[in-house]
C-alpha cells in the first residue's frame, strides 16, 4: 500500500484517553482513516474518526478488521477498575477474553503490519523485594495472583504468542507508569483526590507517573515510527508519596497495613475510589522502572517529568489542609470497633492512636 496512509483502527473510544487519542491520531498526515471501536458510542466529539459500534469479545470483530482493511490496530480498551465495568468477572472478561478474540481477528487479518498495546507498569507489582528499577527484560518478584495486575500479565502473553505467530506484524507493548492528569479518573488519582490520604506506617512509596498528553504523545509516536518491542514509559524522576502528599496539602494519615486496607474497603464500597489490594501494595512500596530503551530505541522523551504531571494534576484540586479534623473523624467512623490493635499513628497532627475506638486525638 505504498503511497497510501494508515487504516487505523482504535479500541476503547468510549472512555475519555481513547476518544482523544482517536481524534488525534486521525490528524497525523501518515494516517488516512481512523476507526474507532466500542460496545458504546463516545460521549465526545470524536471529529474525523468513524465510529463502529462492536465489542471486542466477539468475533464479528474480525469482519471490521478486514472491511475497513485496517493496518495498524492500538488497543486501549483493558480496563483498571472492577467499578467501571460491572463487577471483577465482568471486568476480566473485557479485559482477557476481549483481548483474545482481538488477536484471534488480528491473527488472520493479513494485511495487517503493526499491533499497539497500551500496558501498564502495575504488570511488575509491588513487594518488598523489588529492585529500584524494573527494565524491560525483569519479571515481577512476586506474580500476581489477581485483579488488574494478573489480568495485565495474561494479556501480555497472549501478545507475545502473537507475536510469534505473526514475525511479520510489528508488535509494540507500551508499559505506561501510572498515567495522570486534571481529566483523568483512575485509582490512583482517586486516591489523591481523597480530603485526606490515608498511608502504611513505616512506609513511603516511590512513584512514578506518566502525563496524560505524553501518553497520548506516545501512541501516536509509535503508531509512526517503524519500531517493535516492549517499552516503559514514564516521566522523568521519581517522587515520594510524602512529598506527593505535602505538594497536594493533603493531611495524611500513617496506619498498619491493615487498618488502610479496611479503610480502602470502605471507600470502595462507598464509590469514593477504587482501592484494591494491588493499590495497597503500591501505596506501600511503589515501584520504579528505567525509561532507557523508551529513549533510545523507541525514540520518544515525554514532556513532562513524573513530578511536573503531578504539579499539573494538582494544581486542580482543593487544598483540604484546614477540614482535616472532620474528614478524620469521618474516617474514625467507618473503621471497625472490635478487635483493633493499638498501634501508633506517627506523623498525623493532634492524633494519638489507632485503638478499639478507631482514630482518638490526644
Amino acid at each position: 500500500m505504498a503511497g497510501v496512509g494508515k487504516v487505523v483502527l482504535v479500541t476503547g473510544v468510549s472512555r475519555d484517553l481513547g476518544r482523544k487519542f482517536a481524534r488525534a491520531v486521525a490528524l497525523e498526515p501518515g494516517v488516512s482513516r481512523v476507526i474507532g471501536v466500542d460496545v458504546v458510542p463516545p460521549r465526545g466529539d470524536i471529529g474525523d474518526v468513524s465510529f463502529v459500534r462492536a465489542d471486542i469479545r466477539n468475533p464479528v470483530i474480525a469482519k471490521v478488521i478486514a472491511k475497513e482493511d485496517v493496518d495498524t490496530v492500538v488497543h486501549m480498551s483493558v480496563i483498571s477498575t472492577p467499578g467501571s465495568a460491572g463487577g471483577r468477572n465482568t471486568m476480566k472478561e473485557l479485559n482477557v477474553i476481549g483481548t483474545m478474540q482481538l488477536l484471534a481477528a488480528c491473527q488472520k487479518a493479513p494485511g495487517l503490519r503493526h499491533l499497539i498495546v497500551k500496558s501498564t507498569t502495575t504488570v511488575y507489582g509491588a513487594s518488598n523485594r523489588d529492585p529500584a528499577m524494573f527494565t524491560e527484560d525483569m519479571e515481577p518478584r512476586r506474580a500476581p495472583r489477581a485483579g488488574y495486575a494478573k489480568d495485565v500479565a495474561e494479556i501480555e502473553g497472549y501478545v507475545r504468542g502473537f507475536a510469534r505467530r505473526r514475525p511479520d506484524v510489528r508488535v509494540t507493548l507500551l508499559r505506561a507508569a501510572n498515567v495522570i492528569g486534571p481529566q483523568v479518573l483512575s485509582p490512583i488519582t482517586s486516591y489523591f483526590r481523597l480530603p485526606v490520604l490515608p498511608t502504611v506506617l513505616g512506609y513511603d512509596a516511590r512513584l512514578q507517573f506518566l502525563h496524560q498528553h505524553d501518553l497520548l504523545g506516545v501512541l501516536r509516536h509509535s503508531v509512526s515510527a517503524d519500531v517493535h518491542g516492549t517499552f516503559n514509559i514514564a516521566g522523568d524522576g521519581i517522587l515520594m508519596l510524602s512529598q506527593a502528599a505535602r505538594r497536594l496539602q493533603r493531611p495524611s494519615v500513617p496506619m498498619p497495613g491493615f487498618a488502610v486496607g479496611n479503610v480502602g474497603s470502605f471507600l470502595r464500597s462507598a464509590r469514593v475510589a477504587d482501592f484494591s489490594p494491588e493499590q495497597l501494595s503500591f501505596l506501600t512500596y511503589g515501584r520504579g522502572v528505567d525509561t532507557t530503551r523508551m529513549r533510545e530505541v523507541l525514540g520518544f522523551e515525554p514532556r513532562f517529568t513524573t513530578a511536573e504531571a503531578f504539579a499539573d494534576f494538582g494544581k486542580t484540586l482543593p487544598t483540604t489542609g484546614g477540614r482535616s479534623e472532620r474528614v478524620l473523624a469521618g474516617i474514625a467512623r467507618q473503621l471497625p470497633e472490635p478487635g483493633y490493635p493499638r498501634a501508633r499513628a506517627q506523623g498525623a497532627p493532634g492524633l494519638v492512636e489507632i485503638g478499639p475506638g478507631g482514630l482518638r486525638r490526644g
